[in-house]
Parts: structure tokens; C-alpha cells; sequence
């Protein structure tokens, strides 16, 4: 066979995601390194208000994570020792870890097959008098089942925090996502749909946890550094609760902020780009896509398909490098949490428990699906995965 037959599809690499940094990102970071303030400070409170306005939300707390948000929402709502927290087995680590934080257990409820987000009715079913809270996941994009799920919750006292993580800009029943659960947390990480490196927020329309979360982002201290630190002179702090180094800083502030300014454009580059990716793959009988309900604006943040390795002569393993080796770079979003050695040695979670989350677990890549992408990357994309399945194909 010629050699020029097995020349992958691209000559040179698409990363699995580049973020979208222009020259006013480049301007706001830099006018803050000038400012000669770069912690905590008035471009992070700028954001903070600029987000909760956005969304919809009484008040915002940026942070170094979505995690910390998670995190520091868990503690807000009272969640300790003895308690157990609901949440979806299809989630980054992060989801269940902060719910072993506090102390508490982590409760999985097995996903819808076609959304991949938690299923309402099994939910119910597992909560149990030591249910304090829920942890809902917006998958790839997809913002979960929110009004029966707090309606579920409201009937059984229970608190929800919504993993926002992947769907800043979604839409649920015309409201956006970040103001309909008690409280909800971002992810501004450098391969989320707006960025800031690193970085998080939580939102709410509870003044009294956003209070308390705000200073439990900062070591527990009664007053902010740049108040602290004002024109108006120095002011004593005191230690009001032992709280953490979990704040966000004004250069992450500054480029959080100019991107929060473009989210539209980048939702529309997206919508397109995924246009190209359906119309690729939607004749392959080999391949399913995660569905999208009615009545919801998807972010679109990841764009996994589900191979069906039944129908082919190799694992998901086998066709990821393949899909690699094309010069296309993948993620996998996720493997089941509750398989990981950790959650299964501690809690005693088994294969078999959550069969929806095992079998999307076993067979979903994620594709790249950002911006910075071309029209010819997106088809290359399509090109690589046709070619790695016919090669597959039984």
C-alpha cells in the first residue's frame, strides 16, 4: 500500500482546546499590571457585579476555582460529618470531592441516557433523612431538569447547588443559568466557553450565604485586602471564621471580565461549528450524540459523541489515539466517577450501580469544539472520526 495511504488527516496538530485571547484580553490585563493592583480588588468586585447582573443573581463571589465555589457553597448550606449530598456520576472528581471535604458523603443518582444529566426520579429515590443537599451537573453545556429538581428539593428541604461548570450563558425556561438554584457555581478554567485562566464564582440570591462565602473566601477575615489597604487609611482586621485562601485576583478579574463581554460571539462561533460537526457525523450509525431537551439554550461548552463499540472490533481507547494519531486531539468527559479506585475502595461503589453513567463512561469522546477552531478544522475533525470508524467497521 502506498505510503501516502496512511498520512494521518491533518499535517499538523488541533489541539483539543486553545482559548480565545484578543488584543482588548491582552489591554485589560495589562492596565491592571500598571495599576499597580493585581490581588483582590476593584476589578474583581467589577466582575462579581457584572456577572450577578448578567445571570440574573443577587450577588456573585469570584474565586480561584469551581471547585472552591462548590466547596465553599457545601459549608454555607451547613454540610458537615454525617451528612450525604446528591450528585451525578458524570462530573469531573472535583463535584463528589468537595462533598468528602466537608465530611459528608457523596450520593450518586444514575443520568438520563439521552442529556447525560441526573435523572429527577432517581434522584428521589436516593434521598434519605440524611440527604442535607443536591448537586446537579449541566453536562457539556446542557442545563439540567432545574425546575423539578427544585421543586423535589423544596418538598424535602434540601438545598441545591447547580455544577455550572460547563454551561455559563445556558438557559433554562428563558432564565439563565446562575439565577434558579439556591446557589450555583462557574468555572472560568482555561478550556471553559469564557476563561480566566484559572477561576470560579458562585451565585445567589441569598444574601446571607453570599456574605458568608465571601469571607470564607478569604481566610475568614472581616475585611477585604484592598478596603483594608485604602486611600482612607489602614483598618484592623479580625479572624470572624477560619476560612480559606480560595479568592480571586484582579488580573484574573480583568480577562474574565473582557470575556465575559464577547460570550455571545463565542456562543455563536460554537452554534456553527457544532452545525458543521452534526452534519459530519450525524450518517454515521456507529456514533450517538448526547440529545438537547426543548425550552433550553445549550452552551455547547464540549462536543462528546458515544461510540458503540458493540458495532466495531475496538474499545473507546483504541479509537481515541486512532482519532489522535489523525492529528485531531480528544478529551474524555468523563469516566464515571463512582468507578474511580477511590470512590469504590472508601464508599463501596460497584460496576452495575449506575448503568446509564457505565455505558456513556465506557465509549465517550470529546471533540474539539472552540472558537478559535476554522471551518476546515471542523472538518477535518469530521474527516478523521469517519476515517478512524471505517477502519474500525466490522
Amino acid at each position: 500500500m502506498p505510503a501516502a495511504a496512511h498520512a494521518p488527516v491533518r499535517s499538523t496538530f488541533l489541539p483539543y482546546h486553545q482559548p480565545s485571547i484578543d488584543a482588548d484580553d491582552e489591554q485589560a490585563v495589562l492596565e491592571t499590571l500598571r495599576s499597580g493592583w493585581i490581588t483582590t480588588g476593584p476589578r474583581t468586585k467589577t466582575f462579581e457585579h457584572t456577572l450577578a447582573e448578567y445571570v440574573g443573581a443577587a450577588r456573585a463571589v469570584a474565586v480561584n476555582s469551581c471547585t472552591a465555589a462548590l466547596h465553599l457553597a457545601l459549608e454555607a448550606a451547613g454540610v458537615g460529618s454525617g451528612d450525604e449530598v446528591i450528585t451525578s456520576p458524570i462530573t469531573f472528581a472535583s463535584t463528589a470531592n468537595v462533598i468528602v471535604h466537608r465530611g459528608a458523603r457523596p450520593v450518586f443518582a444514575d443520568v438520563q441516557p439521552d442529556t447525560l444529566n441526573i435523572d429527577v426520579d432517581r434522584l428521589e429515590a436516593a434521598i434519605t433523612p440524611r440527604t442535607k443537599a443536591v448537586i446537579p451537573v449541566d453536562f457539556a453545556g446542557h442545563p439540567a431538569d432545574l425546575d423539578a429538581i427544585m421543586a423535589l428539593a423544596r418538598n424535602r428541604n434540601l438545598v441545591v447547588i447547580e455544577d455550572a461548570a460547563h454551561s455559563i450563558g445556558a438557559e433554562y425556561g428563558g432564565r439563565r443559568v446562575g439565577g434558579i438554584a439556591d446557589m450555583t457555581a462557574f468555572s472560568f478554567y482555561a478550556t471553559k466557553n469564557i476563561t480566566s485562566g484559572e477561576g470560579g464564582a458562585l451565585t445567589t440570591n441569598n444574601i446571607e450565604w453570599a456574605e458568608r462565602i465571601a469571607i470564607m473566601a478569604l481566610h475568614g477575615i472581616s475585611r477585604d485586602a484592598w478596603k483594608r489597604y485604602g486611600s482612607e487609611g489602614y483598618k484592623h482586621w479580625d479572624i470572624i471564621y477560619p476560612g480559606y485562601k480560595y479568592n480571586m485576583f484582579d488580573l484574573q478579574g480583568a480577562l474574565v471580565l473582557s470575556q465575559l463581554a464577547k460570550i455571545d460571539r463565542f456562543w455563536k462561533r460554537r452554534v456553527s461549528l457544532k452545525a458543521t460537526l452534526d452534519a459530519g457525523l450525524s450518517d454515521i450509525a456507529e456514533i450517538d450524540r448526547p440529545g438537547e431537551r426543548p425550552g433550553i439554550k445549550h452552551a455547547y461548552h464540549l462536543y462528546p459523541i458515544i461510540v458503540r463499540t458493540e458495532a466495531l472490533n475496538a474499545d473507546r481507547d483504541t479509537i481515541m489515539n486512532a482519532i489522535q494519531a489523525e492529528n485531531v486531539g480528544i478529551g474524555v468527559h468523563f469516566r464515571a466517577v463512582h468507578l474511580h479506585p477511590y470512590y469504590q475502595e472508601t464508599f463501596g461503589f460497584r460496576r452495575g450501580d449506575f448503568p446509564n453513567a457505565e455505558y456513556y463512561s465506557d465509549r465517550t469522546i470529546s471533540l474539539p469544539l472552540y472558537p478559535r477552531m476554522s471551518d476546515a478544522d471542523a472538518d477535518d475533525v469530521v474527516a478523521a472520526v469517519r476515517k478512524v470508524i471505517a477502519r474500525f467497521r466490522r
